[in-house]
């Protein structure tokens, strides 16, 4: 049983940089594998980027892979996403997830937070 709550976004410019965090609730934190994910205006939501419970492995989608990097602090139970070089195309709202394993938060994650929005300009 896990709570999450994103927060980090806002309005910035092309270029720019933001750094998002998730908040977990419950002391069983550890053992789940994490994502993020993103929904844009009249689009699927889309697998961004997922790290194993430990932090020694991490995946990301190739439309931010070398932008963005996915990081989790244990002891404060708490996810993060570096984005960097936003684009106009980042523009969406981000959720984190949580599953069992690095693969299942991939595709069906368990529990969900419900988003922040992040919205970048030309």
């Amino acid at each position: 049983q896990v709570q999450l709550v994103e927060s980090g976004g806002g309005l910035v410019q092309a270029g720019a940089s933001l750094r998002l965090s998730c908040a977990a609730s419950g002391r069983t934190f550890i053992i789940y594998a994490m994502g993020w994910f993103r929904q844009a205006p009249g689009k699927e939501r889309e697998f961004v980027a997922a790290i194993s419970w430990s932090g020694v492995s991490a995946y990301y989608s190739n439309s931010v892979k070398g932008r963005f990097t996915i990081s989790r602090d244990n002891a404060e139970n708490t996810l993060y996403l570096q984005m960097n070089s936003l684009k106009p195309e980042d523009t969406a709202v981000y959720y984190c997830a949580a599953a069992g394993r690095i693969d299942v938060v991939q595709t069906t994650p368990r529990y969900w937070g419900q988003g922040t929005q992040v919205t970048v300009s030309s």
